[in-house]
């Protein structure tokens, strides 16, 4: 069984969406950034973190992309062309729209309130509407990659979820449909319940 260490008002979300839609059991651990429970599987202190056998496995999408191998499900298999473009879909999503989601909320409350510069909130905003066109464009449909939910699914609805919580404009109705039919998963509806048991 795996336990998942992390609270899913974050990144953890995406795990336990994960593991609802594999199918697999887990316990949670809904301790804190750089508590103990953490540092002894992360030197950086970061949620999420997924154990295994007692070995703890840190970041969102690495963790994602370990259940999608050793499942063998929501995924592309490594090592062929269509994984490199997943892949390449999946770092996209991080690169061109979750980073700027993130630096927004970096300068809303995470940084020091001497560091933070609100003003750059506007041109993030103004790059996350560019890049979300862009990425449109490789949108095979009805999943990202095609026919069949993968990673990069649950990395941009969460994403997509994240910006419309912090005010970035979601454009297109074709994105707007497909997050809801994303959030009308009946793994997600778990993971959301999960987080109210």
């Amino acid at each position: 069984m795996y336990t998942v260490i992390g609270a899913a008002k974050n990144r953890t979300f995406r795990i336990i969406w994960m593991l609802e839609e594999l199918g697999q059991p887990y316990q949670r651990n809904r301790a804190q950034p750089q508590s103990p429970e953490v540092t002894q599987h992360s030197v950086l202190g970061k949620l999420p973190v997924m154990v295994e056998d007692g070995e703890g496995i840190s970041d969102s999408v690495a963790i994602l992309t370990y259940l999608a191998d050793k499942h063998g499900s929501l995924t592309a298999p490594a090592g062929t062309i269509a994984r490199g473009k997943q892949d390449a879909l999946t770092f996209q999503i991080l690169d061109d729209l979750e980073s700027l989601v993130w630096s927004a909320a970096r300068h809303s409350f995470v940084l020091p309130e001497e560091k933070r510069v609100p003003a750059v909130k506007d041109t993030l905003k103004w790059e996350w509407a560019k890049n979300l066109k862009t990425l449109e464009r490789r949108f095979q449909g009805p999943f990202v990659m095609g026919s069949e939910i993968t990673v990069p699914d649950i990395l941009l609805t969460h994403t997509l979820n994240w910006a419309y919580g912090a005010k970035f404009p979601i454009e297109s109705d074709d994105m707007k449909a497909y997050a809801k039919r994303m959030r009308e998963r009946d793994a997600y509806l778990r993971a959301v319940a999960s987080e109210e048991a």
